[in-house]
């Protein structure tokens, strides 16, 4: 599978530069700062669930929508530019099923 897109960059490519909206008129219509946007337009921020709520009601979308795309990007980047995951054990279903 490949490096999903980070959702900075489909607000970059499919809505600001086609729609010649800049970073700074785009914090301002959705009340946050430029530095919060800028953040993650350039991919070194994250959406969180406040700013999908955000953006689904400014490009008419679903939070959801947001929320996926950076859900998908940050679980590809874990699990292709770490490799302490791998490290983990599988616990036992017997012992789960022994605590109770």
């Amino acid at each position: 599978m490949k490096q999903p897109t980070h959702p900075g960059k489909i607000i970059k490519e499919d809505y600001l530069e086609p729609l010649s909206i800049t970073i700074k008129d785009m914090s301002e219509s959705l009340g946050v700062s430029r530095k919060t946007l800028s953040k993650i337009i350039n991919e070194r921020g994250s959406i969180t669930p406040d700013m999908a709520l955000r953006l689904s009601r400014a490009f008419d979308t679903t939070p959801i929508f947001w929320l996926n795309l950076q859900k998908n990007y940050d679980l590809w980047q874990a699990e292709h530019i770490s490799e302490a995951w791998q490290m983990v054990k599988p616990i036992s279903t017997e012992l789960l099923h022994n605590q109770g």
